[in-house]
Formats: structure tokens, sequence, C-alpha cells
């Protein structure tokens, strides 16, 4: 299983931090196997869980210009009509995804083109399915324009758990559909905001695969 770079050192740290109370509580309570023996059970998932949350498998990412991919893992839980105020001031298309603690959360360039625009906002931590998540919690938004001039935004938003944001996009950078763009840690959630003239090919509830599964096409 493939690790993601933005784990290393919590996975490094984490280990050390377990194997030290692990350790102290063996020593302090010697004739109390029994409680050394379930602490370390407890260490083991704990510390599985940490690694399953920072894998990133090898994925079949789907290039193809006209077509708008997943950029992350999740599932459907928006798909509305708004008017997008922070770049395109017009009528656009809301889809969002909802990462849960259980999913990759790695995130892949929706379509190929130039990172327009990108911006960091500080902000709170609201939970990551509140309708004021888009809006108030820390977030970054990126915009890739196509050759053809076709504009896609995708933000990645905090959540009350997630409280890191990491994104290696920059305004001139060339997005290459299908590569990994950045990582949420701990949980969150992905806007999608398209053009009204999109064709949506994704339903409410729908389960998400970073860079395979086709949201819309042009």
């Amino acid at each position: 299983m493939k690790i993601h770079k933005e784990g290393y050192t919590i996975i490094l740290v984490t280990f050390a931090v377990l194997v030290c109370i692990n350790a102290l509580v063996y020593f302090l309570t010697s004739s109390w196997l029994w409680l050394f023996y379930l602490l370390t059970a407890i260490s083991i998932v704990f510390f599985f869980l940490i690694v399953q949350f920072f894998r990133i498998p090898k994925r079949n990412s789907i290039v193809d210009g006209n077509k708008i991919i997943a950029p992350s893992d999740g599932k459907i839980v928006v798909i509305e009509e708004i008017i997008e105020q922070e770049y395109f001031n017009d009528k656009r298309i809301q889809l969002s995804i909802f990462m849960s603690p259980l999913n990759v959360h790695a995130q892949w360039y929706p379509i190929p083109g130039i990172v327009n625009y990108f911006k960091y906002h500080p902000g709170k931590y609201l939970v990551a399915w509140h309708p004021k998540s888009s809006t108030e919690n820390e977030r970054s938004t990126i915009v890739i324009k196509k050759d053809a001039g076709q504009e896609v935004m995708f933000r990645q938003i905090a959540g009350a758990v997630a409280r890191r944001i990491i994104c290696y996009a920059k305004e001139g950078d060339q997005a290459v559909q299908g590569e990994n763009c950045g990582f949420i840690k701990f949980g969150s959630r992905i806007d999608v905001i398209l053009p009204l003239d999109a064709k949506i090919l994704v339903d409410l509830n729908t389960k998400t695969v970073g860079s395979e599964t086709v949201l819309a096409e042009f």
C-alpha cells in the first residue's frame, strides 16, 4: 500500500508515541498484563487507521478534456444551481462531495488546462455538510481554464475534524487531468463549480472515485 507524502511525519510520530505509551504502561502495570495487552490491541488498530487514512492507491485516471472527473473520493451530497460570488459572479452548478474519514483524502485535477486562479481562505471549522461551510470554513479555491476557454472551479473545504488543507496548485501551473493536486487531513468536503450548460452525469448519493468517476461533460 502506497502512503501519501503528507502522511510520513504523522505516521512516524504516531508510531513513536504509541510505542512510548505502551512501554510505559508495561513497566508501570507489569502485574496487570491484561491492561498492557488491551492497550496494545487498541494501539495497533489506531495506528492501522492512521496509515489507512494516508493511503493513495493507484488510479486509472480518465484523460479526456471534454469530461470533468471527480477531484476526490466520497459521496455526492449537493447538486444545485448557485450564484458563485468569488470568481465567476454568475450562475453556476455546484456539486459537493463529502469525504468520510474512511475515504482516500488526496485530490486530483478534474480537467486539463492552466491554473487561472488560486486563493487560500482562512476560516471556521463548521461540520462539512453545513450549508455555510462552502463560504465560511477554511478552504482553498482553484480555477482551471481549458485551452477552449471553459473553466471549472473546485474548493478544498476543511471540516470540524479536518484542520489542514494542502494544495500544490499555483496560478500559471499546467494542470494535468488526474494528477494529484492536494490533500485534506482528516475528513471534509470538495465543491466543484461547473458551467450551467455542463451535462451532469451523477446523482445525489453517487459514490465517487477520485480521478476516475466522471461527474459531467462539457
